[in-house]
């Protein structure tokens, strides 16, 4: 198993999700920005991404996840606030 295999396993159950992958092994992060996530709770973000795992979390192949969900609007206003930070720090 490999980031891009994640990485594909998301986006192909999440059809028109933004997918980031970092890991290797069995350990990865995982952040998804998707517009089917508008008005789900934290836990149905997370199930909804774990379901694309299943198997391989089953299998084995993937141990652990650290996942993060955004809706694009969340995405952006995440990146308008770091941008801001930025700024300050310089």
């Amino acid at each position: 198993m490999n980031a891009k295999i994640v990485e594909d396993l998301v986006r192909a159950d999440i059809e028109g999700a933004l997918v980031s992958v970092e890991g290797a092994g069995a350990n990865y992060n995982i952040t998804v920005v998707s517009d089917l996530f508008d008005g789900m709770r934290a836990v149905k973000k997370q199930q909804t991404v774990y379901s694309a795992l299943k198997e391989s979390i089953a299998s084995g192949d993937i141990h652990a996840v650290n996942i993060r969900t955004f809706t694009p609007e969340e995405w952006s206003q995440r990146a308008e606030r770091e941008e801001g930070e930025e700024g300050l720090e310089g």
